[in-house]
Parts: structure tokens; C-alpha cells; sequence
């Protein structure tokens, strides 16, 4: 059974954010600004977007 992915995008800069705000936004895999990666649908994952939900653009993959 695969498990669902999400498609999370960078849309807004890193610069000027705190140090928990980057690393969850590095935790994700997200280095620059408009790059996109694919991440599993888990708990700790969700947790992450949620943090830096307002820099990003999430759907699912």
C-alpha cells in the first residue's frame, strides 16, 4: 500500500524567519524560493506545513 503525497512549494523567502521556521521548512526539503518537493502524508510531516503554513502552497500529489 503506497502511502498519499503531498506537493509543498516555496513561495515566500526564508530571510527574515526564526531559527523554527527555517528548520521546519528545511525538514521538509525545501531550499530556495518557488522549489517544489513531494513528502509523505504523515503526522510529522503536517505538522511541519502547519507551522510555515503561510510560506508555502500545498496540494495533494
Amino acid at each position: 500500500m503506497s502511502q498519499k503525497k503531498l506537493k509543498v512549494t516555496l513561495v515566500k523567502s526564508l530571510a527574515r524567519r526564526t531559527r523554527v521556521q527555517q528548520a521546519c521548512v528545511n525538514g521538509l526539503g525545501l531550499r530556495r524560493r518557488e522549489q517544489t518537493v513531494e513528502v509523505l502524508d504523515t503526522p510529522e510531516n503536517r505538522g511541519m506545513i502547519n507551522k510555515v503554513s503561510f510560506m508555502l502552497n500545498v496540494e495533494e500529489a
